[in-house]
């Protein structure tokens, strides 16, 4: 029997890996238990995916040129998506998951995957191979033999937790799809806003992001405060106030996000990719690119290692992973720590992003997927502005507490 990977979950780590399988000829079916609706996300893919992944710019809703960052306090930063040498490919790209998942589907069915609509049930590895038993929507009960499978399957991983994998720590999100006047759709053509504090987060943020006729208006929150996600969207839409006048609510939903990564990202004929590993990356929450890379990454390790997929073997996907972006996963879960903390960090991480060289380093090494690096007076500028903001509100807030005086405000 040929050589065959099972791939679960065909979004868009499954879909990369199963083309990536396919380029190299090897028989990959694809397991997606949802075909109908789409993935709950923010849905902001930078550049780069569009230039490694060939994909076509038809994919995209808007051309995101502009961000803001509001803090507690409502001070706001304003500032471009620029790097440090400016080219028509500074920009964000806002999709929709229904539209840039079947993309990535379609083009894998096309390279000769299979896509098999059914949920996984049951999961058997052994040394001679994987399998896997999977219910159709109709209930009937399919069982699939492959060599190895591949876990693209979303934060709370059927396939993870079928092997009796620890479940991942996770965060959640809720947005709602809200349809807005031509003048509010305008406001907010190529302009992505985050929002800080308590009535948006209380350690990660909110977000407005415009899509092709709509706008996806949302907020994510910790694992410890999640029973509360719902009041805090109703409290962020609250604080738009006539941004949101006379919106209508097209859809809600809501998703997990993990917080760390797994430990290992392979075993013995098994490998994670995406949300399913974990490699949804700090303060940003982004995930679509690192799940397209993952996929495309593991796939590659795979065809090379397909002859005896052992874990020593298919850990070198993990090895090759954290050598490349270790570093920036690090740097990453440091900057949320620090800046997400409290309602004073997030003031002085909203300030922080007035600094013209935190802008071009952020956005260098967003579009372009590599830890950017500076000039050492620049670095040291960037420190001062940092270091000066820091103490600022650390006094602020000092003086707002001993002080009964409501004209003493974080301001």
């Amino acid at each position: 029997m040929a050589q065959r990977v099972l791939i679960v979950g065909a979004s868009v780590g499954g879909a990369t890996a199963a083309a990536t399988l396919r380029e190299s000829g090897i028989e990959t079916v694809m397991l997606e238990r949802e075909l109908v609706k789409p993935k709950p996300c923010g849905g902001a893919v930078p550049p780069a995916a569009f230039d490694e992944f060939d994909l076509p710019h038809t994919l995209i809703d808007r051309k995101v040129r502009t961000c803001a960052v509001t803090s507690p306090t409502n001070q706001q930063t304003v500032f471009p998506v620029q790097g440090t040498m400016p080219s028509d490919n500074d920009y964000v790209a806002m999709v929709r998951r229904e539209v840039f998942d079947g993309f990535l589907r379609e083009r894998a069915q096309n390279h000769g995957a299979t896509l098999i609509h059914g949920t996984l049930t049951g999961l058997r590895v052994t040394a001679s191979g994987v399998t896997a038993t999977y219910h159709t929507p109709q209930g009937n009960e399919q069982t699939l033999l492959a060599d190895v499978i591949i876990g693209a399957d979303g934060a709370y991983s059927p396939t993870a937790k079928l092997l009796g994998l620890p479940p991942t720590i996770r965060a959640v999100a809720l947005q709602e799809r809200i349809a807005l006047s031509p003048a509010w759709m305008d406001h907010w053509h190529d302009l992505a806003a985050l929002y800080l504090g308590r009535d948006a987060s209380p350690d990660l943020y909110a977000w407005v992001f415009p899509k092709c006729d709509h706008v996806a208006v949302g907020v994510g929150t910790g694992p410890q405060h999640t029973r509360s996600i719902r009041d805090l969207l109703q409290r962020f839409k609250a604080r738009l106030g006539d941004m949101l006048d006379g919106g209508t609510v097209l859809l809600r939903e809501a998703h997990a996000l993990p917080m760390y990564p797994r430990k290992h990202l392979a075993y013995d004929r098994v490998m994670f990719v995406g949300d399913a590993a974990g490699l949804v990356v700090h303060t940003s929450g982004e995930g679509i690119y690192w799940a397209m890379k993952s996929g495309q990454m593991a796939a590659q390790v795979l065809s090379q290692s397909l002859d005896a997929p052992s874990a020593h073997q298919l850990r070198r996907y993990e090895r090759l992973w954290w050598k490349q972006y270790g570093n920036m996963y690090a740097f990453l879960r440091m900057l949320q720590s620090w800046g997400y903390r409290n309602e004073r960090q997030m003031e002085v991480f909203t300030a922080m992003c007035r600094n013209i060289d935190v802008q071009q380093l952020t956005f260098d090494s967003y579009m372009h997927k590599r830890m950017a690096t500076m000039p050492w007076v620049a670095q040291l500028h960037m420190t001062r502005d940092i270091a000066l903001n820091q103490l600022r509100y650390t006094m602020l807030e000092r003086a707002v507490r001993q002080s009964s005086s409501p004209s003493v405000q974080l301001a």
